[in-house]
């Protein structure tokens, strides 16, 4: 199983990116799929969560309004629009697979993205 994770890079604040995760050796339709980010020191954050069938979908309090989640089953990729981006945005974001529901727990993924880095200046 591979998740590859890409679309990161610099921007200023109030700028926007979009992130993919494209996926394979997994049948992608049939996992639920997740962002998290982490920044050095600290633990993994949830970001967002979006079911098999992309019919829900779920966003930490703190990027509700800013980022979208979708996916394409066709394509087996993920992604994370992200719009009005905040320095505090600036992190490493992962994308991950879990079996089952959606879920803000990172310990409920089996399968996780090597990271892209977001970095958002003021």
């Amino acid at each position: 199983v591979q998740l590859q994770a890409s679309g990161g890079g610099l921007v200023q604040a109030g700028g926007s990116l979009r992130l993919s995760c494209g996926a394979s050796g997994l049948t992608f339709s049939n996992y639920a799929m997740g962002w998290f980010r982490q920044t050095p020191g600290n633990e993994r954050e949830y970001v967002s969560t979006i079911s098999f069938s992309g019919l829900s979908i779920y966003y930490a309090d703190s990027v509700k309004g800013r980022f979208t989640i979708s996916r394409d089953n066709d394509k087996n990729t993920l992604y994370l629009q992200m719009n009005s981006l905040k320095p505090e945005d600036t992190a490493v974001y992962y994308c991950a697979a879990a079996p089952g529901a959606p879920s803000t727990y990172w310990g409920h993924y089996d399968y996780w993205g090597q990271g892209t880095q977001v970095t958002v200046s003021s």
